[in-house]
């Protein structure tokens, strides 16, 4: 849902071939797109959500950084913990804000300029009915917190027991006067919501009650999970009210992620929660051997095996604090800045918007966390210029999909995916981006090779001097790169990546004064607000991707699918990955990045370590299968906001940028077979490596394209360069002497014996 410009209209509505007179400039690639369903509030409405957005970017920056609000401030706040909170606390006030934020930012349905809004007041008045339960809800929540900091409670092992057994005058309040009108006010909103129509600059009653339901689960869980319930999650002694906020938490999450996300990540988590009530009547490797009872599901679901463990930790850490980064570059202008830099290194060469959509979406990966986002950020720039130079549509679109796909394997921070590998393995953040180096290259490099050869094929031009941006004032701005480089800098210099992250951000705001969009504080305020709106749909397919954990977590089907990997592995560990690499993509197919992974991790990577493969190869190779599903058919994100903008189809835009990505699907198994791709080796090993798979890709992108050394080859020779770049790419020494003997044979019967090409050179600018 981010195909929609920041000026509210779409890309696609724009003419193909108006483009500016004079030297191409990027501006407002940093512009926050506008999603069709978001609201656009005026006036005190548009304050309130502003100013909220703004103190819950700010909240995680000062609870990250360890500042307490009673030390800094002098203010004592008694219902309120010192920060930094107690882990479970934070991660149920960070989805708890998010939820709030997203309820009254977000419609249930598509805004249309041409489409009144209807008459539904009626639904607006049975909406406002349901604030009853829930105010009952909250009044109770409250009650329990007062009861559990009174201090009249039993101890057990020095924490405050909460004995609210069946039959208990506790237990029944926990039903009748928190758990059962904090349903019927979650359920009866969400419904409502699909019915009840406002204008776009409105907060539908609705909405609103949806918000505030999200304030009662959390009201009720931190000073339940302060007590010795929480040592009960997951058992059938959990208490009643734990469930209860669970299951209203859990509908919240996937509401939300239904309309900052759309379908297929419900639709799955749909398919993994039926799966917990039905696994006990399946067979094989599904089968579990006893039923799970409703309370003891939701009662283990919000916890740090669950909603609250590994994503949401991510999230509301690394995440929020890398968005927060990103809104003060964006604040800045600093991707403004990056495309045009872009265009005045790369827009000479032949098919130069092309080779610009690689370089400008590879350094905007490292301030955009997804795919399609990257795509709308640069690709409304660099596709129209493409087609103007001679591609098709399909593939103007195809290499821009491709190349922001890569700014999610791009160091130093990798979209969301590596900060979650690193909590999910415990392997240092750096050693991570270290180890994604020569991947990551590889992958861009790929792309650049079948885009020039593209470019070689059709004949094409680079553009011209007085189209293209003045390097030497892009080189007097360089100085907006340092931000990037304090960041970098301070990992590798043992900096935390919370510390980092924070200095990073600081110097983004330093850097602004010597740019004509100085951050004052209307503006710091500004980035903290863009910061909060953009962090609602990271944290809400966290949060989500936390549920489907949570399932797996519960009944043990990641480590029977291990099982099965074994098996396969005994026939063949090529087919077993082969197989891994199959589940990985299609549990990633429509999902975001963050949420790709996060599930293949559980799934997949666990298998791949009992093959023997080691901890980080096995990441990687889930990891960058969950981020090229993205660019592949039939569900490719990137592809189709690319085919929005270029106007092609989208399957048709899909298999082409597939095609564009192919290296990367064979990256992963260089990993298997060759270990000094993630830098696992001497300096020697490592350099040999990287430089004879960058000739294999080379060779493999030849061959694809039907292209080598200046003219088109025959169909035969395409399929050596293939096989060459296989042996290439596989890393032993034998290998790559077989695969350099077979290139310099392919060249010499090129160039001796010129066997003719069975394909035609494709027209210029045909689709």
């Amino acid at each position: 849902m981010t195909d929609q410009t920041s000026t509210g209209r779409r890309p696609e509505d724009e003419p193909e071939d108006v483009l500016p007179e004079g030297p191409v400039l990027a501006e407002g690639v940093d512009e926050d797109p506008i999603e069709k369903n978001r609201r656009l509030p005026v006036g005190w409405r548009a304050t309130a959500i502003a100013a909220f957005a703004a103190v819950y970017a700010f909240f995680h920056l000062a609870a990250l950084n360890g500042l307490s609000i009673s030390r800094t401030t002098g203010i004592e706040l008694p219902l309120l913990p010192e920060m930094p909170m107690e882990t479970w606390a934070f991660r149920i006030v960070h989805i708890a804000g998010a939820l709030a934020l997203g309820f009254l930012l977000f419609s249930s349905r598509f805004f249309s300029d041409d489409r009144p809004a209807r008459d539904t007041k009626l639904v607006g008045y049975a909406a406002l009915a349901l604030l009853i339960p829930a105010a009952l809800a909250l009044a109770t929540a409250l009650g329990f917190m007062a009861d559990i900091n009174s201090g009249t409670l039993p101890q057990m092992g020095g924490l405050t027991t909460w004995a609210a057994f069946p039959g208990t005058e506790l237990y029944t309040t926990e039903v009748w006067w928190y758990g059962v009108p904090l349903l019927i006010a979650t359920f009866g909103a969400i419904v409502l919501g699909w019915i009840e129509d406002r204008p776009r600059d409105r907060f539908p009653i609705s909405d609103m009650v949806l918000a505030f339901c999200a304030v009662v689960v959390a009201a009720y869980l931190i000073p339940i999970y302060g007590t010795a319930a929480r040592n009960s999650v997951g058992t059938p002694f959990v208490p009643v009210g734990v469930a209860f906020a669970a299951t209203a938490g859990s509908a919240l999450i996937l509401e939300l992620t239904r309309r900052v996300a759309g379908m297929a990540l419900v639709i799955i988590t749909g398919v993994f929660l039926a799966y917990t009530f039905t696994a006990h009547l399946l067979p094989g490797i599904l089968a579990v051997q006893t039923p799970y009872t409703w309370q003891r599901f939701f009662g283990f679901l919000y916890t740090d095996a669950g909603i609250l463990g590994a994503t949401t930790a991510v999230s509301s850490t690394y995440i929020i604090l890398f968005i927060i980064f990103a809104a003060f570059l964006q604040a800045s202008k600093v991707g403004d800045y990056f495309v045009n830099f872009a265009f005045a290194a790369a827009g000479r060469a032949r098919g130069g918007p092309a080779k610009v959509a690689i370089f400008a979406s590879g350094l905007m990966g490292m301030i955009n966390g997804t795919s399609a986002g990257n795509v709308v950020a640069t690709g409304s720039l660099t596709i129209p210029l493409m087609k103007k130079v001679g591609y098709s549509k399909r593939t103007s679109g195809a290499v821009e999909a491709a190349a922001s796909t890569g700014g999610q394997i791009m160091p130093p921070i990798m979209g969301a995916g590596a900060f979650i590998m690193a909590e999910i393995t415990g392997i240092p953040y750096t050693e991570i981006a270290i180890a994604a180096i020569i991947p990551a290259v590889l992958y861009f490099v790929s792309v650049y090779f079948m885009v020039d050869l593209e470019a070689a094929k059709l004949g094409m031009r680079g553009m011209r001097e007085d189209e293209l941006p003045k390097f030497r004032d892009m080189v007097r701005r360089v100085f907006l790169f340092l931000p990037i480089v304090i960041l970098i800098a301070a990992l590798f210099m043992g900096y935390s990546v919370i510390r980092a992250g924070t200095l990073a951000t600081a110097a983004a705001a330093v850097v602004s004064w010597l740019t004509p969009h100085r951050m004052g504080l209307r503006a710091l305020v500004r980035a903290f607000e863009i910061a909060g709106v953009m962090s609602i749909q990271i944290i809400a397919v966290c949060a989500c991707a936390g549920i489907i954990v949570g399932v797996i977590s519960l009944t043990g089907v990641g480590a029977r699918f291990s099982s099965l990997l074994l098996d396969i592995a005994d026939t063949s560990q090529l087919l077993a990955l082969f197989f891994a690499m199959c589940i990985a993509i299609l549990l990633g197919m429509g999902m975001p990045t963050t949420a790709a992974y996060a599930v293949a991790a559980s799934v997949v990577a666990p298998g791949l370590v009992q093959l023997g493969i080691p901890t980080l190869t096995a990441h990687f190779f889930v990891f960058y299968f969950a981020v090229l599903s993205a660019i592949t058919p039939p569900v490719a994100l990137a592809s189709y906001a690319a085919a929005g903008i270029s106007g092609a189809n989208a399957m048709e835009t899909s298999v082409t940028s597939f095609k564009f990505g192919l290296a990367a699907f064979i990256v992963p198994f260089m990993f298997f077979y060759n270990g000094a791709l993630l830098m696992d080796g001497s300096w020697v090993e490592v350099l040999r490596a990287g430089v004879t798979a960058a000739f294999g890709v080379f060779l493999l992108s030849s061959g694809v394209q039907g292209w080598f050394m200046g003219a088109r080859v025959a169909w035969f020779l395409r399929v050596a360069l293939i096989a060459a770049a296989l042996f290439m790419i596989e890393g032993g020494l034998m290998t790559d002497l077989v695969g350099l003997g077979l290139a310099v044979a392919i060249y010499f019967v090129q160039k001796l014996f010129h066997p003719r090409p069975d394909a035609t050179i494709p027209v210029r600018g045909a689709d």
